[in-house]
């Protein structure tokens, strides 16, 4: 049986030539990078090697990249300290944000330490500026968390435009850029951000690694405790396989970036072309079917009403493919995908998201419509 990975925005195929750095760094460089003496030198010139190479890439200081265990942890970091030494009682968000920005903030304000707001957004998932404007002109100094690219539906968000709202209203911006960090160019200088949280999985790294990135203008204390690394903002002995592979990770996207974004649009392009051919009652969340003003790595696919939804996944799943589920309705122990109910409230109709990499191919997709075409034939689609 011939297997398919179209679930590449929940985690991508790790890189063979990372793989090869990290397996180099665990035979020859296992000092403490604490250490004073040659084996910790040199392990921590690895690190601070791969620290002024990302912050290359985004046009900014060394000093402003903190080594995190990815974006979870960035997103936390930036939240809870964020608001707490900055005495921030009012927040705001969008109900299409990532749990690991939904829920930190939830549990703020069940314990009485902010309010939280969220921004409006229309069918396509795009935020109301302007509704983001009045709720920054109501309240006192906020915390503003938006993700830059929906992991979700793949709508993104101009960032630029919500960090000079932001500025102009002396709040602190944050936004998780886990989707969109390796995929597309970044220049910190030109964007009022505050904070940005990556993680290495997501652009063919390895699991357990990311950071945080922290402007200038921002001082916080740190989430952990227990020890002075990361310039005392993060204990615990660094991650060193890790971050010498984000940073090799992230080189090999900057090398290649715009032949693999043309590349994978190509497969996202075809898969849309084919859907609509198969399958026509097919439609698209979000805009992300508008490939030049989406996440390219991402389709969303809402297909027609069936009392056999949730098998779906599953039947694709047998046939080798896959992929991540979610649909507007609840039903037994599936919840669905709260981004989808929240674009789409009243549909019953089944969310498929298919997401691409490099790795991918055109023949894949073909596969896929195969094994589609004949799961239509048994759900009626």
């Amino acid at each position: 049986m011939i297997k398919v990975f179209f679930d590449n925005a929940a985690t991508t195929p790790m890189a063979p030539e990372v793989i090869d750095v990290m397996t180099d760094i665990m035979k020859n460089h296992y000092g403490n990078p604490s250490s004073q003496h040659s084996f910790g030198r040199a392990t921590r010139s690895i690190i601070e090697t791969s620290r002024k190479k990302i912050a290359n890439f985004l046009n900014t200081s060394p000093g402003n990249i903190f080594f995190t265990s990815g974006g979870t942890e960035a997103d936390n970091m930036a939240i809870k300290c964020g608001i707490k030494d900055h005495n921030i009682t009012h927040a705001i968000t969008s109900k299409l944000s990532h749990h690991a920005v939904l829920h930190p903030l939830e549990e703020l304000e069940k314990s009485g330490v902010i309010k939280l707001s969220y921004v409006e957004v229309n069918e396509k998932g795009q935020v109301s500026l302007s509704n983001l404007k009045e709720l920054l002109e109501s309240h006192p100094r906020t915390f503003v968390s938006i993700l830059h690219a929906n992991n979700e539906i793949g709508t993104i968000q101009d960032i630029t435009a919500i960090g000079d709202i932001c500025k102009e209203h002396n709040a602190i911006f944050h936004s998780d850029t886990v989707q969109t960090m390796a995929h597309y160019r970044y220049d910190l200088q030109k964007i009022n951000v505050d904070f940005i949280a990556a993680s290495a999985h997501k652009f063919h790294g390895p699991k357990g690694i990311g950071f945080v990135y922290i402007s200038d203008n921002i001082k916080i204390s740190p989430l952990l405790s227990g020890g002075s690394q990361e310039r005392n903002m993060r204990a615990g002995t660094e991650n060193l396989i890790g971050i010498a592979a984000i940073s090799h990770a992230m080189e090999m996207a900057y090398e290649r970036m715009e032949e693999e974004t043309e590349y994978i649009k190509g497969i996202k392009s075809h898969m849309i072309a084919e859907l609509k051919n198969h399958i026509p009652q097919v439609k698209f969340n979000g805009m992300c079917d508008d490939i030049d003003n989406s996440l390219y790595t991402v389709l969303s696919c809402s297909f027609p009403e069936t009392p056999m939804a949730e098998m779906l996944l599953f039947n694709l799943d047998i046939k080798g493919i896959a992929c991540s589920g979610g649909s507007a309705c609840t039903s037994g122990s599936n919840k669905g995908s709260h981004v989808v109910q929240e674009i789409n409230p009243n549909s019953k109709r089944p969310s498929v998201r298919f997401s691409f990499s490099k790795y991918n191919t055109k023949e894949e997709v073909d596969t896929l419509i195969d094994s589609l075409e004949q799961v239509a034939k048994v759900f009626k689609l």
